[in-house]
C-alpha cells in the first residue's frame, strides 16, 4: 500500500464470484490510474469476463464479453509506466499490453503470485514490463477462487475459464 493510502481511490469489482476492492496508486502510476478510472466511470468493464486465468500467475480481464466477444477499447493506448519501481507481486494489479511498450488500453490483470519476470528490466519491449498501478485490498480470496475453475483453449485463446467469471459492475468507491 502507498503511504497516502487514506486518499487513494478505490475501485470495487462486483463479480458473479464475489466482490474485489482495489486500491489505486496515482502517486506512482498517474497515467495508468487516470485511464483505468475513466474506463470504470464509463461502465466499460461492466459485463466483461475474466478471459484468461493462469493459476500459477494471474487472472486477466478488460477485453471480452461472454462467448469471447471482443470489446474494443474506447480510448487510445497509454504510456507504459512499468518503470515506476512497483513490482508484480501477489495481489497487485497491472495493465496488460501487447508487444509494443505503449500498447495498454483497457485490459488489466491481478497477480496470483509474485511475477518478477513481468517487472521492468530495461528499455526493450521484451524487458520493459507491465505497469503495476494498484493492489487488491479486499477479496483476494475471490481472485484465488477464480483459479479453481478449469480452463480450456477457445479458438486462438488459451487459459479461458470453462465457466464465465463476469464483472457485473465496476465502480469507484470512497474509502
Amino acid at each position: 500500500m502507498s503511504k497516502d493510502a487514506a486518499s487513494n481511490p478505490l475501485v470495487k469489482l462486483e463479480t458473479n464470484m464475489g466482490d474485489i476492492t482495489i486500491e489505486l496508486w496515482p502517486d506512482r502510476a498517474p497515467i495508468t490510474v487516470a485511464n483505468f478510472l475513466t474506463y470504470v466511470r464509463e461502465g466499460f468493464y461492466d459485463g466483461l469476463i475474466f478471459h484468461r486465468v493462469i493459476s500459477n500467475a494471474m487472472v486477466q480481464t478488460g477485453g471480452f464479453e461472454p462467448g469471447m466477444v471482443y470489446r474494443q477499447p474506447t480510448h487510445p493506448p497509454i504510456k507504459n509506466e512499468a518503470d515506476n519501481g512497483l513490482k508484480n507481486e501477489r495481489g497487485t494489479v497491472a495493465m496488460a499490453r501487447a508487444y509494443p511498450i505503449d500498447s495498454a488500453a483497457a485490459q488489466f490483470f491481478i497477480n496470483i503470485v509474485d511475477n518478477p519476470n513481468l517487472d521492468h528490466h530495461g528499455p526493450a519491449p521484451q524487458e520493459f514490463g507491465y505497469p503495476v498501478f494498484g493492489a487488491v485490498i479486499e477479496g483476494m480470496s475471490v481472485v484465488d477462487k477464480m483459479t479453481w475453475i478449469p480452463t480450456t483453449q477457445r479458438d486462438q485463446f488459451p487459459n479461458v475459464p470453462t465457466q464465465d467469471i463476469i464483472i457485473l459492475r465496476a465502480s469507484a468507491v470512497t474509502a
